[in-house]
């Protein structure tokens, strides 16, 4: 833990004292090297590439290139060093007209959800540990079915066990859409507990009305709620680490193409580098 820290703070060190370098060896030649922008582009686009191919090592993870978290530690620091090389590259104005806007929004997007991606990847982890550890995404579904089937099964034996309905009648006005799929994503997220103790507040007002075979029941019932609001809270993050990927990978590939069309224009039209 400490040697990670201590190259975490090497690390931030170097990003920083390299972007002084760059914005003082720009605010010093760009007068002086003609074309200056064309530069700091081919060393922003050479940088974007080299991020790229983080996500092409995942895909390879039994080839010799280092380890994964190498790799992670370089993305995270070269894509902060980009954010200098962008600033430098459009000599600190705001970009005008709608193509290099777009651009820089692509741009600013990327970086934005890299930033969330980072933190999310390392809350999350931690969210789930506190939560009794991680469960297969792939087998949620199924092991939501079996505390269904479970629920169901509970409150229909309660109506021959104890000649009453008021466990049934409960589960199918409280219980039953619960229990039927995924709910509260968003308060999961934001850790909003409000649903699963309205339910719990409900089965104790109901648990004045049971005897003690019928109370029995419930709590093995309220057991099952428990455990369902739990596997609802692993979905719900587990589904945002997952999906994060398909919002910032593609957002990736898109900056790669307008820049692409960026080179083209430049060189068919300012006559490129001469």
């Amino acid at each position: 833990m400490i040697r990670f820290s201590r190259q975490r703070r090497l690390s931030w060190g170097l990003v920083f004292i390299l972007s002084l370098v760059i914005i003082w060896a720009h605010q010093r030649y760009r007068r002086e090297v003609p074309r200056i922008d064309y530069l700091t582009g081919w060393v922003l686009l050479a940088v974007i590439l080299l991020l790229t191919l983080y996500n092409a090592r995942k895909k390879v993870p039994f080839l010799p290139l280092l380890s994964s978290q190498a790799w992670l530690q370089f993305h995270i620091y070269a894509g902060l060093l980009t954010g200098v090389l962008f600033v430098v590259h459009v000599s600190y104005r705001i970009p005008t007209g709608w193509f290099q806007g777009t651009l820089a929004w692509l741009y600013l997007l990327v970086m934005a959800s890299g930033f969330f991606g980072l933190f999310i990847s390392r809350e999350i982890p931690k969210r789930l540990t506190t939560f009794g550890g991680e469960v297969l995404f792939e087998r949620i579904g199924s092991i939501r079915a079996q505390l269904k089937e479970r629920a169901q099964k509970l409150a229909l034996q309660s109506v021959g066990q104890s000649k009453s309905g008021t466990i049934a009648d409960f589960y199918l006005r409280e219980l039953n859409g619960f229990f039927e799929g995924v709910k509260n994503l968003p308060q999961h997220l934001l850790e909003v507990h409000s649903p699963v103790n309205y339910l719990l507040t409900r089965i104790r007002e109901v648990n004045r009305y049971l005897n003690k075979e019928e109370r029995a029941t419930m709590e093995e019932i309220t057991r099952l709620v428990r455990q369902k609001d739990g596997l609802d809270y692993h979905y719900a993050h587990q589904l945002l680490l997952k999906t994060w990927l398909f919002v910032h990978i593609p957002l990736t590939y898109a900056l790669l193409l307008f820049t692409l069309a960026h080179i083209i224009i430049v060189f068919a039209y300012s006559g490129g580098a001469r």
